[in-house]
């Protein structure tokens, strides 16, 4: 045999080994290709999600801005005006985020908290596990055609 040859196998194994799974993971992901979670601060969720939309974080936010304010409305305003101010674009997207997630919950049509979605048409309730709530949808999405 020639001695070239093993090395040229073994490469071409390493090779189609490394497509293998490459293949795989992008199986195991087609299977769920979206997934969100929806939940609130009192409801915490493990996992990974491409989205994790939190309700009441437009709340958080909120309550931070109103923090300590005087009674009287015009200085309240402005402060309020600063703390803004002083939060920049960061605190600006902060906000669109926390709003856009609850306008993306309510055209879902989720009903309660947490919830795992996947590819914004199946719904899991009360699962604090993504990878299980992941597993269970995929395994529901098997056995209807």
């Amino acid at each position: 045999m020639d001695s070239r040859a093993v090395p040229h196998a073994a490469r071409a194994r390493s090779a189609w080994f490394a497509s293998g799974i490459a293949i795989l993971a992008l199986a195991t992901r087609a299977a769920a290709a979206e997934v969100w979670v929806v939940t609130d601060s009192h409801h915490p969720v493990h996992g990974q999600a491409d989205r994790h939309l939190i309700l009441d974080a437009a709340a958080v936010l909120e309550a931070e801005l109103a923090d300590n304010l005087p009674t009287d409305p015009e200085r309240a305003s402005a402060i309020v005006q600063q703390r803004l101010k002083l939060g920049g674009t960061d605190l600006q997207r902060r906000i669109g985020t926390a709003y856009q997630g609850i306008a993306d919950a309510w055209s879902l049509g989720v009903l309660k908290v947490p919830a795992i979605v996947v590819d914004r048409r199946y719904v899991l309730y009360g699962e604090t596990d993504v990878a299980r709530a992941v597993a269970r949808i995929d395994q529901y999405r098997r056995t209807q055609p």
